[in-house]
């Protein structure tokens, strides 16, 4: 029989297949991704015409509006996200109320994106009378990520409570002083990797955005700065496909004839872009926690 440190080895070794494969079969797919859409990094490709617009094959448009939403819909669910959180780690009592909003939220979790964007369309597009807005789609996406920012947020700050929260009282500093100036300072990693999911969702959701943001993407005016004029591009009541709602509408639709060329060129940008984020994230995240807590 195999004694305790033969078996150790060969499930740590089990252990190290099962990572190495894991890692290899997501490289295998980011290089394949690339490979079929060699030539997205051309300007012609990324900017469209010289207006902006989406003629010539150009994706231009719908990358701006991926990234204008990903930023209101920021705007929106990361204030709520990381406050329920707060409460949930700091405030909140053990009791039927407490449990009934964890049942809330884990409902939510589980909610499918298309019913999510069934829901923004009957309430954010035609109760509301808006229509299909950016605002709307940024909306249907923050509903879709509240749960898991408010999640993660609740854990990271109940995990960063353990190690500094009663020092920081005992020094004689009010609970919301700590809070604020020691527990959510150190909290940050954890609740910027919140974040970043929340973002990458943004980018990469399209059930959500066809009922809510819609289909169209005109062109982008701009030459003047305006939140409610449908002419501006800055502005949050005007239809914004982005970009995974295009690269769906080429594979299902093919309005163009190089319709799959396009769609693999848009692919490549989009897991470009979400790589990106994520590593320009951890970088910023890793700056401000060492910036609070004086670590180089």
């Amino acid at each position: 029989m195999m004694n305790a440190k033969s078996k150790d080895k060969i499930w740590t070794g089990v252990l190290y297949g099962v990572t190495a494969f894991i890692v290899a079969l997501l490289v295998a797919l980011i290089g394949y991704i690339l490979f079929k859409g060699i030539g997205f990094f051309k300007p012609s490709f990324l900017f469209g015409d010289p207006k902006f617009g989406q003629t010539g094959g150009g994706i231009g448009a719908q990358l701006f509006n991926s990234f204008y939403m990903l930023v209101i819909s920021l705007i929106i669910s990361v204030p709520f996200g990381v406050g329920a959180g707060i409460y949930l780690a700091e405030y909140a009592k053990k009791g039927v109320f407490l449990n009934v909003i964890r049942l809330c939220i884990e409902t939510m979790a589980s909610l499918p994106s298309i019913v999510v964007g069934l829901f923004g369309l009957l309430i954010f597009v035609n109760a509301t009378q808006w229509g299909f807005t950016l605002l709307s789609g940024a909306l249907a996406i923050s509903v879709l990520n509240l749960p898991a920012l408010t999640r993660v947020s609740e854990n990271a700050i109940t995990a960063a409570s353990y190690s500094v929260k009663e020092a920081s009282l005992g020094l004689g500093a009010t609970r919301w002083q700590t809070i604020s100036k020691v527990v959510i300072p150190a909290a940050i990693p954890a609740i910027l990797t919140g974040v970043i999911l929340a973002a990458g969702r943004i980018f990469g959701e399209a059930a959500a955005l066809l009922y809510t943001a819609g289909m169209s993407a005109p062109k982008l005016n701009f030459s003047y700065f305006s939140l409610i004029d449908s002419g501006s591009a800055f502005s949050i009541m005007r239809p914004a496909e982005s970009l995974a709602v295009y690269i769906w509408k080429l594979n299902s639709e093919g309005m163009v004839p190089d319709a799959a060329d396009i769609a693999n060129k848009a692919s490549a940008v989009l897991i470009i872009m979400v790589l990106l984020f994520n590593f320009l994230a951890r970088i910023i995240g890793k700056k401000i926690y060492e910036s609070y807590t004086g670590k180089k």
